[in-house]
């Protein structure tokens, strides 16, 4: 049986026994079996491993998107009511290390969610991302954050 549906079976096990049947109580329920599940991990045969990792990588890819939300939102929200205008939009092509449409999906997501910046396409070989960007003083600057932030997250999330 896989971790994964293990930890969903205490979840609901813990809804069960507490008569909580909300989204917040198999949230709790989820994080009890998580850690109960890793402080039992000696007793699984790869140490349950690959569950854990990729669990470490999924909260690391939420809470760094939700930075970037925060701070994008700030800088746009800053530029838009100061008098001073920065915005110099453009169009940018930015070239994808991330495999599998939806590793691809996912970039393009997030990048259309943080504010300033807009996936306008990608290429049938899912290898170049089209971007409009409301700063796009440095369009180098662009490629490398997009490619050290959100694309890496979602790899390493994926792998």
């Amino acid at each position: 049986m896989s971790l994964f549906l293990l930890n969903l079976i205490l979840a609901v096990s813990w809804a069960a026994l507490t008569g909580n049947f909300t989204l917040p109580g198999l949230a709790v329920g989820t994080v009890v079996g998580f850690v109960a599940l890793w402080v039992a991990s000696p007793l699984f045969e790869d140490n349950g491993g690959g569950y854990f990792k990729r669990v470490f990588k999924w909260v690391k890819l939420i809470v760094l998107f939700h930075w970037e939300l925060i701070v994008s939102s700030i800088y746009v929200v800053w530029d838009v009511l100061t008098p001073r205008h920065r915005a110099k939009p453009g169009v940018i092509c930015v070239p994808l290390k991330a495999k599998g449409e939806a590793e691809v999906l996912l970039v393009t997501n997030l990048i259309s969610l943080t504010p300033g910046t807009l996936s306008m396409d990608v290429t049938e070989d899912c290898n170049t991302l089209v971007v409009h960007a409301m700063f796009a003083d440095n369009a180098d600057q662009i490629r490398a954050d997009i490619e050290n932030g959100m694309e890496k997250w979602v790899r390493e999330a994926f792998e």
